[in-house]
């Protein structure tokens, strides 16, 4: 018997053990119970599901952080936030996290720049990965004309510098809103992702394209829509769950990277991009600037990729990389 096949009888076996005297009772579990299983003996992916769930309920508590300090996110405290000279004040009782050049709490800023941080992660990682998907299926089933064009136009996409372009467009439309800002942060993250899921699922549905369910269903006188919709894009579900989780991060990061450069989310909503530009010019007097938004975002980029190796190592048993790490 095969190290895999002893693991899956491991993963089917009764947590009770063998009745006395007999063989050892197995009982059917779905695939997706047994990734769960797999899922559970990973320590760090269970720890980083943990730490991403404190940092989500840090971010839906903003409202409740502003109502209990009594600081808005955009409220100025200048007699108690900044000493004589002028400095934002440290952490303290009544300012948790400290206070930045204008005297607003650290503490309430960073949990709505967690929102914003989440939302355009999740959001343009969802967008992306979906218009990734469409697009591979599309190049790697269909093939011919249609094959060659959308290859290049994920090759150009690919090729751009993607962060020179975001500029470009943000200072080009000169989206003043909150809102806008946003969507259209969501936009371009999502433009230049989509074209690298692409290219992945690209491949995934050429070797797909050769197996024999599907030669069977095109036997049987289905059509390509149908194959393409009942066939292969199932068989991506594992794929596509381990790309998003991972382009989550990814998102993350460009979207702080944009806010640093003052082309991301429009003030006064704070980001934890905007925060690390604000208190980069005062850092050496006021650490806690840099070190608020920025264990935050590394804490949350962190999480999510090793989510993201749990995540494949569940739902991909027979390359199973998480041994070293339960």
């Amino acid at each position: 018997m095969s190290s895999y096949t002893e693991l899956e009888a491991q993963e089917l076996r009764e947590d009770g053990g063998p009745p006395p005297g007999g063989p050892a009772r197995v009982r059917g579990r779905s695939p997706f119970q047994l990734a769960w299983a797999r899922f559970r003996r990973d320590r760090l992916a269970v720890a980083s599901l943990g730490v991403l769930a404190l940092i989500v309920l840090f971010a839906v508590l903003a409202p409740l952080w502003a109502r209990w300090t009594g600081h808005p996110y955009d409220a100025t405290f200048p007699k108690t936030g900044l000493d004589p000279d002028g400095q934002p004040r440290g952490p303290s009782g009544e300012f948790w996290l400290g206070a930045d050049q204008l005297g607003r709490d650290v503490l309430v800023r960073a949990a709505y720049g967690a929102r914003i941080s989440l939302v355009v992660g999740i959001l343009a990682a969802l967008l992306a990965s979906v218009v990734g998907t469409l697009v591979g299926v599309l190049s790697g089933y269909v093939g011919g004309a249609l094959d060659t064009l959308l290859a290049r136009l994920m090759d150009m996409t690919l090729a751009l510098p993607y962060l020179l372009v975001a500029i470009l467009l943000a200072t080009t439309f000169q989206i003043s809103s909150v809102g806008a800002s946003l969507t259209m942060t969501i936009l371009v993250i999502a433009f230049f992702s989509f074209a690298a899921f692409g290219r992945i699922i690209r491949g995934q549905v050429l070797s797909l394209k050769q197996k024999e369910f599907v030669e069977a269903a095109r036997s049987l006188g289905a059509s390509n829509t149908r194959i393409m919709l009942v066939d292969v894009l199932p068989n991506l579900v594992a794929q596509v769950t381990v790309l998003t989780s991972l382009l989550i991060p990814t998102s993350i990061v460009f979207e702080a990277t944009l806010s640093f450069l003052g082309v991301g989310v429009r003030l006064p909503m704070p980001s934890w991009g905007s925060m690390l530009g604000e208190g980069s010019d005062v850092f050496q007097t006021a650490w806690w600037l840099l070190a608020v938004p920025g264990v935050l975002l590394l804490l949350t980029t962190l999480s999510f990729n090793l989510l993201g190796d749990g995540i494949r190592d569940a739902l991909d048993p027979r390359g199973d990389r998480s041994g070293g790490r339960r």
